[in-house]
């Protein structure tokens, strides 16, 4: 079956799998049988070439764009038959596309004999093994988060305990100020950070799921760091998430700690090529539900956890920092070599606060390599 893909390589994860360029504009990607070949413009040819010299390379200007234009045609749909004359110089009558192929150019195509048929599930295969120019990106985003971590811990180390405050150099230190240090090594590193990245309290009655955090950071509980940098070449993603506690840890949340450390360890033991999301899930669960917290395996059907184990185990990264597989329910394809997986167990008592983890693994042939696991896990900073 042939393949056509139709986008940009900055939002569109499976073109960027098959030109390792970033593209702005829209283009369009064919497959059938041995040939690989995309409709470009000489704006773009002499860089298509250097990215992936094995792509054809279609010109618009041979397939008529001049004339189409003398013709009084509007851009859009210019553009359109230029495409449909791509995919008849290559004699493609049926292809596979992402879901998010566009529908005009659906209709288009379809209106010219093309049968077209949505699947996003070979996409979603394909870019699981990560080509070598795709794991390379993962490992420098990686290194930024590193040092983007370390730059976080050590403004909470040297901080001043003032009350139930920091003090950073006689000032409150806040969860903004924290963050634009992070995004500062990350840009500096040529992997930046978004600006949600997690900085945020974990204490008694926080804000759970994806709250950012703000304000002043709290001395004497939690304080959760999860930040995601990209990689500019490769436009490939690295998650990690430690917690902290400037000051005294108290016991229940120690005990927290601990069983999140229980959890991240033993499910990062059991990655290998064949293991399912789910086993990995059940594992973190079974050490959640001994200490008495609620987790998606327990909870009535229809309730919405706000404490306990309330979310999945991980979930893929590579071109998108949220891709599968999904480690936990409703994802039973199994693992496979070139997977690269964020592991994050965590867990919240909501008159306590809670804990979480986060490290990337690379499935290898026989096992796992934890990109990011050279960072402590203790919570004192």
């Amino acid at each position: 079956m042939s393949v056509l893909i139709y986008g940009d390589t900055e939002r569109s994860p499976a073109l960027r799998h098959e030109l390792p360029l970033a593209i702005g504009d829209a283009f369009l990607y064919l497959e059938t049988g041995e040939r690989r070949a995309v409709l470009t413009h000489a704006l773009e040819e002499a860089r298509i070439a250097q990215a992936a010299p094995d792509l054809e390379r279609l010109l618009e200007d041979d397939l008529g764009r001049d004339r189409l234009i003398a013709e009084g045609r509007p851009r859009a749909e210019v553009e359109a038959e230029l495409c449909v004359r791509a995919v008849a110089a290559l004699g493609i009558r049926e292809a596979i596309v992402p879901p998010e192929f566009p529908l005009g150019l659906a209709d288009r195509l379809r209106a010219a004999g093309v049968t077209l048929t949505p699947d996003e599930s070979m996409f979603v295969e394909r870019r699981r093994r990560k080509s070598p120019a795709e794991m390379a990106g993962i490992r420098r985003a990686s290194t930024a988060a590193l040092a983007a971590m370390g730059e976080a811990a050590t403004m909470l180390r040297v901080a001043v305990v003032d009350g139930d405050v920091l003090l950073l150099e006689g000032e409150v230190l806040t969860a903004e100020a924290v963050r634009a240090r992070i995004r500062e090594v990350c840009a500096n590193a040529g992997a930046p950070a978004p600006a949600d990245i997690m900085v945020k309290p974990m204490g008694p009655d926080a804000a759970i799921g994806h709250e950012s955090g703000a304000g002043p950071l709290p001395a004497h509980a939690p304080i959760e760091i999860d930040l995601w940098p990209r990689d500019e070449r490769s436009g490939c993603w690295s998650d990690m998430t430690r917690a902290f506690v400037r000051g005294e840890i108290s016991d229940p949340i120690a005990a927290i700690h601990a069983q999140v450390l229980d959890a991240h360890e033993r499910a990062c033991a059991a990655i290998r090529p064949g293991v399912t999301g789910i086993a990995l899930y059940n594992l973190a669960c079974e050490v959640f539900e001994a200490a008495g917290h609620p987790t998606q395996r327990t909870k009535a059907p229809g309730e919405t956890l706000r404490e306990g184990f309330y979310f999945a185990l991980g979930h893929g990264v590579g071109l998108e920092v949220h891709e599968p597989p999904i480690l936990g329910p409703g994802d039973p394809r199994a693992l496979v070599a070139g997977d690269v997986l964020a592991v994050e167990p965590g867990t919240v008592v909501v008159a306590v606060g809670g804990t979480r983890v986060e490290d990337l693994l690379l499935v290898t042939e026989d096992g796992s390599e934890n990109l990011t696991g050279s960072f402590p896990y203790a919570l004192v900073p």
